[in-house]
């Protein structure tokens, strides 16, 4: 008998081990890597080059979003003026010609520079999927620590190599000061 789906949902959203520093807790990303575990996640509460180093994460793509955002910014910007100038509003003062380009250089340089601070506050807020009101690590009673003070890995039970008794054996094998089921 054939079902629909070959495997069952997971109950949990994962397993949560917590170092207390993030060299500790890079190598407990390599070496779950090299396990074979592939969806995982670290929290750490500042920025560290080396746990995202080992979790390989991919070059920002706020760089080309803020890109397009000042060109298309500062493009409307001169061709709203060139419009004005040349179209809507025309004045003919002491035969100068209705679109002067070196006039309206403030505008779009002033425009350029909002739309690619708004394109960015934007965009940032979209790729992080924000606003987030519920996560399953919220659940989590040692998650709240990564705030402040340690360094968390999260195997996640959507792993294909994810088996609660399993993980959470190899998760021990790597000294954390916590292991914690986390409920979805």
């Amino acid at each position: 008998m054939s079902h629909a789906h070959d495997h069952e949902e997971p109950t949990v959203f994962g397993l949560l081990a917590g170092f207390d520093s993030a060299d500790k807790l890079a190598d407990a990303i390599t070496k779950a890597k090299a396990e074979g575990y592939t969806v995982m996640d670290g929290y750490t509460p500042y920025p560290c080059a080396q746990v995202s180093d080992a979790l390989d994460f991919p070059k920002s793509e706020m760089g080309p979003v803020m890109f397009i955002g000042g060109i298309v910014g500062g493009t409307c910007g001169f061709l709203m003026q060139a419009w004005i100038s040349a179209v809507d509003y025309p004045l003919n003062i002491g035969g100068r010609p209705f679109v002067t380009w070196p006039s309206f250089i403030p505008v779009t340089f002033e425009l350029t520079i909002l739309t690619t601070a708004l394109s960015g506050l934007f965009g940032l807020i979209a790729l992080c999927g924000l606003p987030m009101y519920y996560h399953p690590l919220f659940n989590a009673k040692t998650f709240a620590k990564a705030s402040y003070d340690r360094f968390m890995l999260c195997i996640e039970a959507e792993d294909p190599n994810y088996d609660r008794a399993a993980t959470e054996a190899f998760l021990r094998t790597l000294n954390p000061e916590t292991v914690e089921e986390v409920p979805l």
